[in-house]
């Protein structure tokens, strides 16, 4: 949003509609609306008084933590209520009551706190389990880790965010919730479109705006907002998404979102776009969720009548998807699906690249950089000797978490190529046309799975190896007796224990993973990351 304050109107009362507000709307920003909604103001207006609906969308790579029930929502320690249009979706009360954030569930990763309008775009048109997808504009991960969910842990997700900050927060949240599958990197969309043009099976762009949406949740947007933002807006989001263009394979699908109302960010964006890319053209959404909420009203297609010359593309433009806050309990959100035309080889340009698995997933690449791109690669000398070492401290440490001998791949739902990436083990997804080597020159926070590091002889797991695994699966889990436990757990307290343990254990509660511990001589040792720990 632009740093320039716009000028701002004392209250809805100086509009034409004479409705109170309890958000201080801009005058160029309110007339306009005026202008587009017509009859429709008055109602769009006065749900600037209706109270924030906050909501959370439960993570479908945990494990239920009540097996057997349809729909676990309801027995989570407070009260649900289904978001219409996103499966897993769910309204909690917004009178302070319950406080999802702080509860040991949510470091756990058994869901992500995210406004509703915001779960439209990854719903619109969900990725398949193997297919490459990528989110372009990534962070804080409400979208990365909804796509990954749909993706059930197969294939290849890169989620991408530019800026530094929020790249590392993006991390963060993909660790949290267990994704294994993904590499998060910290690119420009130009950089990312001359490393893998035609790459990408499905893209989502949700795109930098002026978030003209978030007015009632975020009233520092108002302050902040400008018609000259607007603009500027509108061209970055043009070349975000003629990257994206490159990026996808024929046949491909991209998901544009923004969470404004503006038509030169909506409408004028896709209209300009279908102009300069006559290969593509919008589709329906696929999710049978939106469409019924589209035949009721409770969500409005794209408006062709909000822009000039938005007729000629009227069919294509009404495939879209906006949220007005009048109509439904969110924030205003405008999302659309385009596809690629196929090219000229037939069937095969057609079908999604799916990820294959490349037999033993035993191949060693050592000569990638991961986290800003200056993270030295094992010596050339001893590559072969380093990856050798190293892959026997790690299978013999999950021998062990286990309780078998049957190997590690399989523990994690398809073949893993193991890197070494400066003296940390990363897994990424084998088959999906990525290894170490093609990271080389690239940001990259998260190169897939980072496995854990061998010190002083001794493999020690990270802490995302502890979230990516399913506890069912493993021998050595330590199952905490309740919330009380837990946080004391998340705040690092050190924990009694049978005296007969021995090794690293995965904590859990419930049956969701929280972090290791280390057991000797009767005490948990507490391996919960420092700079997560509660105070």
């Amino acid at each position: 949003m632009s740093a320039d304050r716009a000028d701002e109107m004392p209250s809805a009362g100086a509009t034409s509609a004479e409705m109170p507000s309890a958000v201080s709307l801009p005058a160029g920003f309110a007339a306009r609306m005026e202008r587009l909604l017509g009859s429709d103001y008055p109602a769009f207006l006065a749900a600037y008084d209706k109270p924030l609906r906050p909501s959370l969308r439960l993570n479908p790579l945990r494990n239920p933590t009540f097996p057997g029930e349809a729909d676990p929502a309801p027995s989570l320690p407070y009260p649900t209520e289904p978001i219409p249009w996103a499966a897993g979706g769910y309204y909690y009360p917004a009178d302070g009551s319950v406080r999802p954030g702080k509860h040991p569930y949510h470091e756990a990763g058994l869901y992500y706190i995210q406004e509703a309008s915001a779960m439209i775009p990854a719903s619109l048109c969900p990725p398949q389990p193997g297919e490459r997808v990528l989110d372009l504009c990534a962070a804080p991960g409400g979208k990365a880790t909804q796509l990954a969910g749909a993706m059930a842990g197969r294939g290849l997700l890169v989620a991408n965010e530019i800026h530094a900050g929020r790249a590392a927060i993006l991390s963060q949240n993909m660790e949290r919730m267990g994704v294994r599958n993904a590499l998060v990197t910290n690119q420009s969309p130009a950089s990312l479109a001359e490393r893998f043009p035609g790459f990408f099976d499905r893209i989502v762009v949700d795109a930098p705006c002026s978030g003209e949406g978030m007015f009632r949740k975020e009233p520092q947007a108002a302050a902040m907002w400008s018609q000259e933002n607007v603009v500027l807006c509108a061209a970055r989001q043009d070349e975000i998404l003629d990257c994206a263009a490159i990026m996808l394979r024929p046949g491909g699908y991209l998901t544009y979102s923004t969470c404004t109302f503006a038509p030169e960010e909506n409408e004028g964006t896709l209209l300009r776009f279908l102009q300069r890319h006559p290969d593509f053209d919008t589709v329906e959404p696929e999710n049978p969720l939106v469409l019924s909420c589209l035949a009721s009203g409770l969500l409005d297609p794209g408006r062709p009548d909000f822009v000039a010359g938005g007729q000629a593309y009227a069919s294509a433009i009404r495939r879209a998807v906006r949220l007005f806050p009048h109509h439904a309990d969110g924030e205003g959100h405008f999302a659309v699906v385009l596809r690629k035309a196929p090219g000229g080889n037939g069937a095969a340009d057609t079908a999604p690249v799916h990820c294959v698995p490349s037999g033993s997933g035993e191949k060693r690449s050592t000569g990638g950089r991961a986290g800003k791109g200056n993270r030295p690669p094992a010596k050339k000398a001893s590559a072969s000797q380093g990856m050798a070492e190293v892959l026997s401290l790690f299978s013999a440490f999950m021998d062990e978490l286990t309780g078998t001998s049957s190997g590690w791949a399989h523990l994690m739902g398809q073949d893993w190529i193991p890197c070494l990436f400066g003296d940390a083990l990363s897994l990424l997804p084998a088959g999906c046309g990525i290894e170490a080597d093609s990271l080389t020159g690239l940001r990259v926070l998260r190169p897939g799975l980072c496995a854990g590091v061998v010190r002083g002889g001794r493999f020690e797991p990270s802490h995302g190896l502890a979230m990516a695994l399913e506890p069912t699966r493993l021998s050595h889990v330590f199952p905490l007796d309740g919330v009380g436990t837990a946080e004391a757990y998340l705040h690092g307290d050190t924990l009694p224990c049978d005296a007969s343990l021995r090794g690293w254990y995965l904590v859990t509660l419930d049956g969701l993973p929280l972090g290791w511990g280390k057991a000797s001589g009767g005490t948990m040792k507490n391996h919960y990351p420092k700079g997560l720990r509660r105070p």
